[in-house]
């Protein structure tokens, strides 16, 4: 599991490889990670947006950005935290994730909180 924390919002990721829902013949590698974000801050603060940025092994890059997560805009209270669980789909067997949530605390200010970079990798594959 990696974590980051920015102004006191604690985001941990753990991501899965999902074989059953993968193609490897088809070059269709899917995964699901776990979020978890935590407000260690004295601010209530709202989640409004997201931006991934999704790098597999080929090089290919991709950027996801949208409001919320999951369809939600989540908001936390100091010591509150949020759970919710996504995937994402590669054309190769490996890549990375990382990127940003779009904070806003209840004075209005904005700010982004870090997503770390976690990896993506399909485990068990036939050698």
């Amino acid at each position: 599991m990696e974590s980051a924390t920015t102004r006191g919002i604690e985001v941990s990721v753990e991501p899965f490889y999902l074989e059953d829902q993968s193609n490897t013949a088809r070059n269709i590698y899917s995964f699901a990670y776990r979020v978890r974000l935590k407000n260690h801050s004295e601010h209530t603060v709202q989640l409004i947006s997201r931006h991934w940025i999704i790098t597999d092994s080929t090089g290919e890059v991709t950027h996801v950005e949208g409001e919320g997560v999951v369809g939600q805009q989540p908001v936390l209270a100091p010591g509150e935290d949020y759970e919710y669980t996504s995937g994402s789909r590669l054309e190769s067997p490996m890549g990375t994730m990382h990127g940003t949530y779009q904070m806003r605390t209840e004075s209005g200010e904005m700010f982004d909180a870090e997503i770390p970079v976690f990896t993506l990798t399909a485990m068990g594959l036939p050698s």
